[in-house]
């Protein structure tokens, strides 16, 4: 059997052909910088991959017939092929490394090589330096880069894995496997019936009524730039169980009263914002299984009122949409994008999706406090592109005493990012 990419991997390669590329990633912000350079942080990495075989791999398609792209060793890895410094003249600031990060996970990864890279940043205001991590989400959605994330950084010694490069399989060998794959799947039938119809009713009311227009959406380009809100993680979750909430609701909410600020500003009125929440299949995964399982749900959420009722609100309509089988959207939308994507079109759909307004993603990151080469890591800042007409996008992520919220955004769309930045953070100020 081999290491094959799944059918809800697949949705992620559909747009790999259009700016920008679906990538994500994580900006860690380092102490104490001393003694921190690329070479140290090479022999690091290559000594932690071991532990984290996708990081050695690359996709390579298969001859007609024998099934999905599979997951190979790359032939002579080079650890330099993935880890580089950045050595500007003067220390970066903040502002500086975002705009840094930004470019680096709008940069599509060559496709002959590991989809991943790691980027220092050795000088940095305040004594810091930072690691800007990025690879294409077909290597794994939100969980599955913390689960890299805890195999890169200082830990336990990696276990040994299997002598590498493997060699490649024939083309009898992979024709074998997908005929043994696709009578394993004729087997699972029933069930994949029951995740399609479970994939149906859960989208069936996001798609019986289009998201109102606005400036929202539109088509966008290759560039984009982040700003990030940073609010104490012991507050907000306070504040959310007294309320009866999530901290995932109080971040959609927060987000939705930030948009009405933002569009208010703009001139347009909105009363509801359509977000597209993921909702993974699996709660925790490692290292060693990475891949993508998981789905989006389009939920509609309140964007005025006293910030109380609108998290009540929220919670309530969280609550009702987990009450459909987890990350069960793909079985609709994987072979749904495909099509679009084999006729020509998928482009075309993505600019002029009527459906969501934006995309909020949160993750639970670390509790304790992780380290680099000995370094502690000050803050985690996640990255996350949206592609199409969607102008704008959130992620979430909680590490050690902190809940970070990346906002990235089409710099030619979204013109007003600060005064967006300000409304998020007025949102939790007030709240």
């Amino acid at each position: 059997m081999f290491d094959r990419v799944s059918a809800d991997d697949l949705m992620s390669l559909v747009s790999q052909r259009h700016p920008p590329p679906l990538q994500v990633g994580a900006v860690l912000i380092l102490e104490a910088s001393n003694g921190l350079n690329v070479g140290s942080l090479r022999t690091t990495l290559k000594q932690r991959i071991s532990a984290v075989p996708r990081l050695r791999q690359r996709l390579q398609k298969v001859p007609l017939g024998c099934g999905r792209p599979i997951w190979v060793d790359v032939p002579g890895f080079e650890i330099s092929d993935h880890v580089s410094v950045i050595t500007p003249q003067s220390e970066t600031d903040d502002d500086g490394l975002l705009d840094i990060a930004a470019d680096l996970v709008t940069t599509p990864l060559p496709e002959d090589r590991a989809l991943w890279s790691a980027t220092l940043v050795p000088r940095m205001t305040g004594g810091r330096a930072a690691v800007v991590l990025v690879m294409h989400h077909v290597v794994g959605d939100g969980l599955a880069g913390l689960a890299v994330l805890r195999g890169l950084v200082d830990g336990p010694a990696p276990l040994a894995t299997a002598v590498v490069p493997q060699p490649h399989p024939s083309r009898a060998a992979l024709a074998t496997d997908a005929w043994r794959e696709r009578i394993r799947s004729l087997r699972g039938a029933p069930k994949a019936i029951g995740r399609l119809l479970a994939a149906v009713d859960e989208l069936r009311p996001s798609l019986a009524e289009r998201a109102q227009p606005c400036s929202l959406n539109k088509p966008t380009g290759a560039r984009r730039g982040i700003r990030t809100a940073v609010v104490d993680l012991h507050q907000v979750r306070e504040l959310a169980h007294c309320n009866g909430a999530t901290v995932n609701d109080l971040v959609l909410t927060a987000v939705a009263g930030a948009l009405h600020q933002l569009l208010s500003g703009r001139g347009e009125r909105l009363d509801t914002v359509v977000v597209s929440v993921p909702f993974a299949a699996r709660t925790r995964t490692e290292s060693g299984q990475l891949g993508n399982r998981s789905g989006v749900i389009p939920v509609r959420l309140p964007t005025n009122g006293e910030f109380s009722d609108r998290l009540t609100a929220v919670s309530t309509i969280m609550r009702a949409a987990k009450q459909h089988e987890r990350g069960a959207s793909t079985a609709v939308l994987g072979p749904a994008f495909r099509l679009l994507a084999r006729l020509g079109v998928y482009q075309y759909f993505i600019d002029h999706q009527p459906f969501v307004h934006t995309f909020v993603s949160d993750l639970r990151g670390p509790d304790e406090p992780l380290s680099l080469l000995g370094c502690r890591v000050l803050e985690v800042v996640p990255l996350s592109v949206a592609t199409g007409n969607v102008t704008l996008s959130f992620t979430a992520l909680s590490y050690d005493k902190w809940l970070v919220i990346t906002m990235i955004f089409d710099p030619e769309t979204c013109s007003d990012a600060d005064r967006l930045s300000s409304a998020l953070k007025s949102q939790f100020a007030g709240s």
